[in-house]
């Protein structure tokens, strides 16, 4: 399996991005996952629901929500958040894992900047720059070594696909 993050400032556009990486290696028949980090409690189902009850009501330390077209895994766990390790976990049979956030993890990332959410992409403070596999942006930016893609740039999707497709980081299952 292949593992890429997905980075960037507060409303710069991490989801949209990923959800259309996800589409694009979907439409080349990859088998994709994608993994969120969030620095919130994630709320997954609405208080009084069944599955709600199960899992908080009845302490269970997991529920599987097991539908004709869909599952959905709820557990109480507190001890991982690397991302590579929930990749192996949840995801080995993957092609693909693309990650939202993680930006602390030395895990290849693509960012995503927009000079109207901040001043400087992430890439610009980082002292580590060999991460970045490219940045998406609505300007120019300068002092990086990796690919810069614009939004106004033809095939910017395509483009991005393939480069992260390539330096992605292979994790054995």
């Amino acid at each position: 399996m292949r593992i890429v993050s997905i980075v960037g400032l507060k409303n710069a556009g991490k989801t949209t991005l990923l959800v259309a990486l996800a589409r694009e290696y979907h439409r080349r028949g990859k088998r994709v996952a994608t993994i969120k980090h969030a620095t919130a409690q994630p709320e997954v189902d609405k208080e009084g629901t069944d599955t709600w009850r199960h899992f908080n009501e009845g302490m269970a330390d997991g529920v599987l929500v097991a539908g004709p077209s869909m599952r959905a895994l709820i557990e109480r766990r507190s001890d991982n958040q690397d991302p590579i390790a929930l990749a192996r976990r949840y995801f080995a049979e993957r092609d693909l894992v693309l990650v939202e956030g993680f930006a602390d993890s030395p895990l290849p990332k693509i960012e995503i900047y927009r000079t109207s959410v901040g001043k400087a992409p992430l890439v610009a403070a980082a002292p580590d720059k060999s991460p970045w596999l490219a940045v998406l942006s609505d300007t120019a930016i300068t002092g990086v070594t990796c690919p810069v893609l614009k939004f106004n740039d033809t095939m910017w999707l395509q483009l991005l696909a393939t480069l992260a497709w390539d330096r992605a980081q292979v994790v054995d299952a």
